[in-house]
């Protein structure tokens, strides 16, 4: 039995989450083209026979703006230090940036294995992967290179196995039905985000957040109440749309998901809460689930 701890890491929106989800076989973090969707440590759980790979999907890295920010920053370094692996995810698009010679910078301050993935590769012929690989080789003492696509699945098992060569533990972490250790109010909460962050322009992403208030197992259904909470009113009124026509499409689109994952009947009520520069204030980051890495 071989087991261990591998951080994905990386700038915002290069591909974490679709990576982790498609290792696991299913959603255990959500994902959107807005930056920084994931806010918090979720740990996904990939099992084989003789094999437990804790998966552990970090937020982007990134310049923070308010405390927020810096809490989800302060979240993503524990995750470099606190692991045994480092899989450092880069945009084969995108290409080199200053985020990521920032992380790399950072990545010189340990002494453990990282490995360098280069995500996206389906959008590029061998010769440009070749040369993106150059690209990034000299940067850093790579103890190894993995291109891969995490949304066609392309070489992800190759990097599976790459991994099993610096897994040290004998001892599985967790059962072999778990797949993350994040719970079902979570979940709930982070569906109806991504649904928010899917439909809505870029001014809302960054201020909103849902908490889940209650869930009431009803015979062959479950009462589900969310509160989607942001920092103006005017974004209020963007995401309960004409005539509430955003948020009636918000919870049908959470609603077929929910309904996946609880594999029962959904009634899902939806209102929203202006609190002003939540994002800044500990009494609400702390109330609203952002405490992981709180001092």
């Amino acid at each position: 039995m071989k087991s261990g701890f591998v951080s994905l890491v990386g700038r915002p929106n290069v591909g974490k989450s679709t990576l982790l989800n498609n290792i696991i076989g299913q959603k255990v973090a959500i994902t959107s083209d807005k930056p920084q969707t994931t806010r918090n440590i979720i740990q996904g759980i990939y099992n084989e026979k003789e094999t437990q790979i804790v998966f552990v999907d970090t937020p982007g890295i990134h310049k923070p703006t308010h405390k927020l920010g810096k809490i989800l920053n302060k979240g993503a370094y524990y995750s470099i230090d606190d692991v045994d692996v480092v899989c450092f995810l880069v945009d084969a698009k995108k290409g080199l940036g200053g985020g990521d010679k920032y992380i790399i910078e950072r990545l010189k301050q340990i002494d453990k294995p990282v490995i360098l993935v280069i995500n996206k590769i389906d959008v590029l012929s061998k010769d440009e992967i070749f040369l993106k690989i150059n690209e990034y080789k000299d940067l850093y003492d790579w103890n190894e290179i993995v291109p891969i696509s995490a949304l066609k699945n392309n070489n992800v098992k190759t990097l599976i196995d790459v991994l099993k060569k610096y897994l040290k533990d004998e001892i599985k972490y967790f059962d072999e039905n778990t797949i993350t250790n994040r719970t079902t109010s979570f979940m709930i909460g982070e569906i109806v985000r991504e649904k928010i962050l899917r439909l809505t322009n870029e001014e809302v992403p960054h201020s909103v957040t849902c908490v889940v208030e209650r869930v009431i197992k009803d015979k062959d259904k479950n009462i589900i109440n969310v509160a989607i909470i942001v920092d103006r009113d005017s974004l209020k009124k963007i995401i309960i749309g004409k005539h509430g026509d955003m948020i009636k499409k918000i919870g049908s689109l959470a609603r077929e998901d929910l309904e996946k994952m609880l594999n029962s009947k959904i009634y899902l009520e939806l209102y929203v809460k202006t609190i002003k520069k939540w994002r800044d204030k500990e009494k609400y980051l702390t109330e609203l689930n952002f405490n992981d890495f709180q001092e």
